[in-house]
């Protein structure tokens, strides 16, 4: 049985700062999140439950990084959906590497009503879509179907 690798990821949490947009050298624009999520743990001292934040770098791609930029700030819920990077690299100050692992977002939700902020939800960044052939290639025009 061959060995299946799986990298996903899948988190809700508030933004603890607005998100920044950058765009590459190439003109891809990217948007930088950071994301907190509570993590409930009993305390083996007090035997108190408590949350614990854990914070997430996250990085959104394209037109989707656009909108997260344009409609999203600090304190708002999301829920994202992506896969686990990891980056690597020599310090400036030359005292050795430095490493990291961060989210690349594959779609970000925006969560919360809509009383909470003027929001308009933004379409996801998705290739174009060509619907597939019925019925020996042709594309079904049924009278019959309603719609």
């Amino acid at each position: 049985m061959a060995a299946t690798n799986i990298n996903r990821v899948i988190l809700t949490g508030n933004l603890t700062v607005d998100p920044e947009l950058r765009a590459t050298h190439s003109g891809v624009s990217v948007c930088h999140l950071r994301v907190a999520c509570n993590t409930r743990r009993k305390d083996s001292a007090s035997g108190e439950w408590a949350d614990r934040a854990n914070y997430f770098n996250v990085k959104v791609w394209g037109a989707q990084g656009e909108n997260a930029a344009r409609y999203l700030s600090k304190g708002r819920p999301v829920a994202i959906d992506g896969r686990l990077e990891w980056q690597e690299w020599e310090a400036q100050d030359g005292s050795g590497k430095r490493q990291a692992v961060e989210i690349i977002a594959d779609s970000v939700q925006f969560l919360g009503s809509s009383s909470e902020a003027p929001i308009a939800q933004a379409p996801v960044d998705e290739p174009d879509f060509v619907p597939a052939p019925l019925r020996g290639g042709a594309f079904d025009s049924d009278p019959d179907i309603p719609f």
